[in-house]
């Protein structure tokens, strides 16, 4: 069954529609608020946590998606650069390392102003398109930060994206 098919109504609240969707993926989560879900989603390299809120002041889903990362201060301007090469190649969202907190962070605001409703597909495919960003860039960051590599010649390695069919 499609997850559309399981909202029949119009005005669902997206949150509600973030714990189907987590629920339908039997993922770990916490509804925090009315308008705020956290949950963990299991990656090849690790596991991730997104958390998603709505702001009805701006009619925005927001949505971080962070891994723990603590590379050593003198790597701190070549983890930067590295992040402004992936988010040259990344068109929906953006990559930011949050020092305080010692998280990679990748993030994403749906803006929905007008009314507008984010259907369960749109939300399901913004929670794997960031889980998928974090996979494709995570051998990355690790190449630089603990193999020493450049910034140019660790983001080599992120999986390029396939086209077409094998």
């Amino acid at each position: 069954m499609a997850l559309s098919e399981q909202f029949l109504e119009d005005e669902i609240h997206p949150i509600d529609i973030v714990e189907n969707i987590a629920e339908h993926h039997d993922w770990d989560f916490e509804r925090i608020a009315d308008d705020q879900i956290a949950m963990a989603v299991e990656g090849q390299w690790r596991t991730y946590s997104i958390t998603l809120a709505w702001s009805g002041y701006d009619e925005t889903l927001r949505m971080v998606c962070t891994f723990e990362m603590e590379p050593p201060t003198e790597k701190l301007p070549e983890v930067y650069e590295l992040l402004n090469l992936i988010n040259d190649q990344c068109w929906a969202g953006a990559f930011t390392y949050w020092l305080d907190q010692k998280f990679m962070v990748y993030r994403y605001g749906l803006v929905l102003t007008g009314g507008q409703v984010a259907g369960p597909e749109q939300i399901d495919t913004m929670i794997s398109a960031a889980v998928m960003s974090a996979e494709r860039y995570y051998p990355a960051l690790q190449l630089l930060v603990w193999g020493g590599r450049s910034p140019i010649d660790a983001l080599q390695v992120a999986i390029a994206e396939a086209y077409g069919r094998a």
